[in-house]
């Protein structure tokens, strides 16, 4: 008989002391397993993003058209806000393709590069299309007005040249005109300039286009002129638009 102070100590069972370390080993699988699966996780966010990068990629290959860029005009300009000042930068600038098409943009930003990249962007959405006589001069005379600026355009026969300052130069260097007359009367706000100028581009029509809204050959309106029947034929052909 056993005595009452003595206390039984149970034999250890063969494999007990190895349960509690199975038990733990797959928890610690588990974690890990948790652990890669997060890696997968991070995998796609990864895959997803490399997807994105293809997209930008596609939307670059579209532009394929290769446009003159002039810049115009910048200034640097700020905003008041509740800590002071702000201050960031506008860009002017003109875009066009050379072969009668141009447009104008301007974009604010903190940084240079980024207002000019915005600026483009909005000229290339605002393109308009001018007709030209022979490839490199306009048809006829024009006036345009924007607020407090008045410009003069004017054709000029070959070898002319752009007769043209400041703002204005950069439009017919982009649109393509080889040979031009200009004239600029009031303000030298580029922007008020620019705009003017486009006003009288905006007004150019060409003989083919009148020739069809009023039902007629051009021909007949060339000997409207003064022009013989074979001279009138013969600039009526050499008409490209």
């Amino acid at each position: 008989m056993a005595d009452e102070n003595t206390i039984e100590v149970a034999a250890p069972v063969d494999g007990a002391d190895a349960a509690p370390t199975e038990g733990r080993g797959p928890g610690r699988g588990g974690r890990g397993n948790r652990g890669g699966g997060g890696d997968r996780n991070r995998g796609d966010r990864g895959g997803r993003g490399r997807r994105d990068d293809r997209r930008g990629g596609n939307r670059d290959e579209d532009q394929g058209e290769e446009l003159i860029e002039k810049l115009v005009h910048i200034n640097r300009v700020s905003k008041t806000v509740k800590g002071g000042k702000r201050f960031g930068f506008a860009a002017l600038v003109v875009v066009g393709d050379g072969k009668g098409r141009a447009g104008f943009g301007h974009g604010k930003a903190r940084e240079v590069p980024e207002a000019i990249s915005k600026a483009t962007a909005a000229a290339k959405k605002a393109m308009v299309r001018v007709p030209l006589k022979e490839g490199r001069t306009l048809h006829h005379d024009g006036l345009g007005h924007f607020g407090a600026g008045k410009v003069t355009v004017r054709s000029a026969p070959a070898g002319t040249g752009i007769i043209a300052g400041g703002p204005m130069r950069a439009v017919f260097e982009s649109l393509g005109v080889a040979d031009v007359v200009t004239k600029s009367n009031g303000t030298s706000n580029p922007y008020n300039m620019i705009r003017a100028t486009f006003a009288a581009l905006g007004e150019q029509t060409s003989p083919k286009s009148v020739a069809q809204r009023r039902g007629k050959k051009v021909a007949d309106l060339l000997r409207r002129g003064g022009a013989s029947v074979e001279l009138a034929a013969a600039d009526a052909e050499a008409i490209a638009e």
